[in-house]
């Protein structure tokens, strides 16, 4: 009993201490793992949070949606990649609105997410982007194709899919290879469509073409504000028009032009990725939706096919949900782009990298705010983990997924597609390698890069119209003005052109020229001829081919000569007439004689010819009659030898 009863205080005591530990140890362990505390740290977490922002509800986001969901289902059940760490998604819907866009951007980021896929819109990456670069968080983009989003301003922007910039290329590549030398643009009016539209311009400057017109349209355009639109760019002069629109509403430009009978013969339509993104997200071609683009040539993101596409394509039946059709590129890229960040934050991990996120000073709530910006935190090691991100490099279901030096995917190509029938047929390649190609990429990736004009080559196409003839790309505008002919307003000389009271206004042998060449063109040509001169003393025609070089006229026609100066400022065409100097001599009646072989010489220098003959054969006898019997014998034969050596030699040589 007395041990008993000596050992219990002791007991309790030793129990009191244990548990005081216990205590001790516990409070600041669970301070530290508070949510809204400074700092949270762990080497390897078993949980990190990847955010995804995109709008759920569009022909892209539909696609991506249950990509990305079976990547995150793909990556926790692969133990080589992040062991131990199990990747939740957090969705944020945008809604295809840059306010609603940045308002889920902000929830998103309170979620300490490491990185953030999206979003599809560039006007949406535009803004948030200020929110990624405060915060550190990579935005990894598999939608957002605008060229100005590379721009050194957004450093942590990274673009999983082909720019703009390579498919602005493309496009000008098919106007040279055509021909053409103009086009009209129809774009939304975002930062999606200025930003291709302006990456076109350049391209076509540098292939000594232009964009005509501009013609954009606001996002959420009514049919009748597209309609005017259509009928206004129907009367301009270039019938080639590129569509660089969303495809939610892209289909209706070309229900409304089908109406106005824009799909016929001898139009031109080039639709960007949008067209075949659209397309492709159907299990079945729609029958109505072909009717309307017949014709038509459409750029598709090129994807390799590798192993890991195939797998992944045939669990489309699995991956389809009830909204969910088929999937398009974009859907590839996005699965590509959770690979990507989770196989970067396995590399960041195992060198070292923390996941760790910090308040970040210059955020705090005001007085009476409900904003909680303060739940906003700084990503500690995301300027390393984006670094990682940059150099990563593996074949993913879309190819290799590799960024070069200006943060753009490697090896950018595209399909050409000719839409006609009940679907699309492929008539080449476009790869920034070697342009335009009959042969795929891969294949030409083993080949040093040519991308001369003389190996661009592509299949026949089917146009508007169901012709294979190329159309010209141009017509004379309904709304044009007549050509502006200056014609000289002569006072002499009225058969080469004067002024004439008839209709034309001129007449003359240079009128009727100009006019026999017109009539061979196959096409009308409207003109109006404008006297130049007051008609009391001849003008002066300088002045006239200045005149055509400032573009106060737009031609010339008239008895001008052409001389070097004038040629330095205007063209001039091959000349249809000789005007120049000549010499009069009167014509003597010649009267022919057996002796006219004596005319070239005057009967002195016949003489002398003679008199040379003779000395030459005096000279060749003294040298030559001792060592030779030809120059021997009676002095007749001696003479008749001299005078044939010396005659014969003289006349021919």
């Amino acid at each position: 009993m007395e041990d008993l009863l000596i050992s219990r205080p002791g007991h309790m005591v030793m129990k009191r201490t244990l548990l005081l530990l216990i205590f001790l140890m516990w409070v600041p362990i669970s301070v530290m793992e508070r949510p809204g505390n400074a700092s949270f740290s762990s080497s390897r977490p078993h949980v990190v949070n990847l955010g995804a922002l995109f709008t759920l509800d569009s022909v892209i986001g539909r696609s991506a949606r249950p990509a990305m969901v079976a990547a995150v289902n793909d990556v926790n059940s692969d133990s080589t990649v992040l062991p131990a760490t199990k990747v939740n998604l957090v969705l944020r819907d945008t809604n295809c609105s840059g306010f609603l866009g940045t308002v889920e951007a902000l929830q998103l980021m309170e979620q300490d997410v490491f990185a953030a896929i999206g979003p599809q819109s560039s006007g949406i990456a535009h803004t948030i982007s200020h929110v990624a670069n405060e915060l550190h968080v990579p935005l990894l983009s598999f939608g957002a194709t605008d060229p100005t989003l590379a721009a050194l301003q957004y450093p942590y922007f990274v673009r999983t899919t082909q720019s703009d910039y390579f498919q602005m290329n493309a496009i000008a590549d098919l106007v040279e290879y055509y021909g053409w030398r103009e086009v009209i643009a129809i774009y939304v009016d975002d930062n999606y469509g200025r930003g291709g539209i302006s990456g076109l311009g350049d391209a076509l400057a540098r292939k000594r073409a232009k964009i005509s017109y501009k013609a954009p349209f606001p996002p959420g355009a009514s049919k009748s504000a597209i309609n005017d639109l259509l009928v206004e760019v129907n009367l301009m002069e270039s019938r080639v028009y590129v569509v660089h629109v969303n495809p939610d509403s892209g289909l209706t430009i070309f229900s409304i032009a089908k109406s106005l009978g824009m799909m016929s013969s001898g139009y031109v339509w080039i639709a960007t990725d949008w067209l075949p993104s659209l397309l492709d997200s159907s299990a079945a071609a729609d029958p109505n939706t072909m009717n309307l683009l017949q014709g038509v040539i459409a750029l598709r993101h090129h994807t390799p096919d590798n192993d890991l596409q195939k797998s992944f394509m045939s669990r489309l039946t699995s991956l389809k949900d009830k909204d969910s059709a088929s999937f398009n590129s974009y859907a590839l890229y996005a699965y590509d782009s959770v690979w990507l960040a989770a196989r970067a934050l396995d590399v960041y991990l195992k060198e070292g990298g923390k996941i760790s996120f910090s308040n970040d000073p210059k955020l705090h709530d005001s007085s009476g705010s409900t904003l909680h910006l303060s739940s906003l935190r700084i990503f500690d090691g995301g300027q390393q983990f984006l670094q990682t991100i940059l150099r990563m490099n593996f074949t993913g279901v879309s190819g290799q997924i590799q960024f070069g030096p200006d943060k753009n995917l490697v090896h950018p190509a595209y399909d050409v597609l000719n839409i006609g029938g009940s679907g699309s047929r492929r008539i080449g390649y476009w790869s920034n390698h070697s342009h335009l190609s009959i042969d795929s990429p891969e294949i030409l990736y083993t080949r040093p890069p040519n991308s001369s004009t003389i190996n661009q080559k592509l299949y026949s196409v089917i146009w508007p119209g169901e012709t294979t003839a190329i159309p010209r790309g141009w017509v004379f505008p309904n709304n044009g003005k007549p050509l502006r002919i200056a014609v000289p307003n002569r006072v002499s000389y009225k058969e080469f052109v004067a002024k004439d009271n008839g209709p034309p206004g001129a007449r003359g042998y240079c009128i009727d020229v100009f006019e026999a060449a017109i009539n061979l063109l196959p096409y009308p040509v409207p003109h109006t001829y404008m006297l130049y001169g007051d008609g009391k003393r001849n003008p002066v025609y300088n002045n006239l081919v200045d005149a055509v070089s400032v573009d106060k006229f737009d031609a010339a026609v008239g008895d001008i000569t052409i001389v070097t100066n004038r040629t330095k400022i205007v063209d001039f065409t091959q000349p249809y007439m000789e005007s120049g100097l000549v010499v009069v001599a009167p014509v003597k009646e010649l009267k022919s004689s057996p002796w006219s072989f004596l005319k070239p010489f005057t009967a002195p220098m016949w003489c002398v010819t003679g008199i040379l003959f003779l000395f030459v054969g005096a000279v060749v006898w003294v040298l030559e009659h001792r060592i030779n019997h030809e120059f021997r014998g009676p002095p007749s034969q001696q003479l008749m030898t001299i005078l044939w050596l010396v005659c014969f030699n003289s006349l021919t040589y």
